[in-house]
């Protein structure tokens, strides 16, 4: 059971300090990745704290990652298109509805993570604080 109120200057002083400091690693991208998907891997991982991703999570960043270079492909097939004047009216739609389909499946995968900024922000726009619970002094 605790006790009440602030803790004395000499308990905060004669308390051990931790011996063993845990060292997280981030993790790794898979092997199957191409190197465009390890570099999105990479800067998402990197972004966030070390132990951010838990193993579930992972087969769902590889698929952001492809996901993400897939869409960057399909933006250059639009920039393409629209100096190709023969291009067709169906042709260009097709390639948009792919845009969108990319768009939304980045979308979903980010939320799920909560990697998106939505995933971020209070409902007021304010980034969310990263700070617990604890007082300073229980800690």
């Amino acid at each position: 059971m605790k006790k009440r109120g602030r803790t004395s200057i000499a308990a905060i002083l004669t308390k051990p300090a931790a011996s063993v400091i845990d060292r997280v690693e981030r993790p790794k991208a898979p092997h199957d990745l191409t190197d465009e998907e390890v570099e999105v891997w990479a800067a998402v991982v990197n972004a966030l704290p070390a132990d951010y991703f838990k193993p579930d999570s992972l087969p769902l960043l590889s698929q952001y990652s492809r996901h993400v270079i897939q869409a960057r492909r399909i933006a250059a097939l639009i920039e393409q298109a629209t100096s190709d004047t023969t291009l067709k009216v169906d042709d260009y739609e097709r390639i948009l509805r792919m845009q969108a389909r990319e768009s939304s499946a980045i979308a979903a995968l980010a939320t799920k993570m909560r990697i998106a900024q939505q995933s971020t922000r209070t409902h007021r726009g304010n980034a969310r604080s990263g700070r617990s619970s604890v007082k300073p002094w229980e800690a």
